[in-house]
């Protein structure tokens, strides 16, 4: 009689689970690349945030802040909002304004001047290109340790040049204003914001020369050499040809600077700490923080300027987007 020998069935694979489990494996290791990023923004960035928002509604001083209790919300209240945007805040955001359109503007126009005249070939050029960009990459205490001797009233460079001394010296970083005949009319010029302006403009306008140099660099000569045998001239091919050409990009450097700009502090802190007309709102919330310690209107403040720059970057955003597009 025949036994009948067992089958053995051939070991089944589990495929489906391996994979499933390979892909876990993976997902668990993508989280905890991306945890420690993630903790370190949530310290540095989103808790620092919140406690901003929790203090603008807390009237607490600068001595209260060891004993301060952050989920304690009994005595919340909107007065630091009242107080924030009273009539200095206004006076503030037209001096911030004034200061980030025209150093914007002065920064753009100096850097589209500098890559004009380094497109060019001449001796020493390379010398000439590193040497622009002297004020943006040398540190801000020192550049303005240099604006401030420059312009000192009493032993300063300008003053000295302009032959002014004494009574008749200008005090480029202290002086409200001064009235100057123009054209048969007085007009009062706002001698410390001009100064502030052109610090920030001189400052930052090799930021705009390496993005317009880049630009022009890459226009085809091809047209240029097209308008100077139809006879153009230098100013007709700078107006039709490279300024079209440099539209998107001057849109852009505007765009950036006016943010970087708006909430900018260390270079009018460091130049003439905010006095003589020229308190920005950045200034504001350092003078209400340290000077009159109230850290509930400073954070208020703080709370406005973000906001602010929040729609900034929107529409930034949204106009890259569009251009893209």
């Amino acid at each position: 009689m025949a036994v009948e020998q067992p089958t053995v069935s051939a070991p089944q694979t589990n495929a489906p689970k391996r994979s499933q489990s390979l892909e876990a494996r993976d997902s668990r290791l993508a989280y905890m690349l991306v945890l420690p990023g993630f903790l370190l923004v949530l310290l540095i960035i989103l808790f620092p945030m919140v406690w901003n928002i929790v203090l603008s509604f807390q009237d607490v001083g600068l001595r209260d802040l060891p004993t301060f209790n952050m989920f304690d919300f009994s005595n919340t209240t909107t007065e630091n909002y009242t107080t924030a945007t009273g009539s200095r805040f206004w006076v503030g955001l037209r001096v911030t304004l004034i200061y980030t359109v025209f150093s914007t503007a002065l920064a753009i126009i100096g850097g589209l001047w500098a890559a004009l005249v380094a497109k060019e070939t001449f001796p020493g050029r390379g010398i000439f290109r590193a040497f622009i960009l002297f004020p943006y990459i040398a540190p801000v205490v020192s550049t303005a340790f240099i604006w401030r001797l420059m312009l000192d009233k009493n032993f300063g460079f300008v003053n000295a040049a302009l032959g002014r001394e004494g009574a008749q010296a200008v005090g480029w970083r202290t002086s409200r204003g001064q009235v100057v005949s123009m054209f048969g009319a007085e007009v009062t010029i706002p001698i410390a914001l001009t100064t502030v302006i052109l610090f920030e403009g001189w400052r930052y306008f090799p930021f705009a020369f390496l993005f317009l140099l880049a630009r022009i660099q890459a226009i085809p000569g091809d047209m240029y050499e097209s308008a100077q045998v139809d006879g153009a001239t230098p100013i007709q091919r700078l107006w039709y040809i490279t300024l079209p050409q440099l539209r998107s990009v001057i849109a852009t450097l505007f765009l950036l600077r006016f943010i970087w700009t708006f909430y900018k502090f260390e270079d009018i802190f460091l130049l003439n700490g905010g006095a003589a007309g020229t308190e920005v709102l950045t200034v504001q919330i350092f003078n209400w923080l340290f000077s009159r310690r109230n850290v509930g209107v400073a954070a208020a403040m703080g709370v406005i300027l973000a906001v602010a720059l929040m729609i900034l970057v929107i529409f930034y955003q949204r106009w890259t987007s569009e251009e893209e597009s």
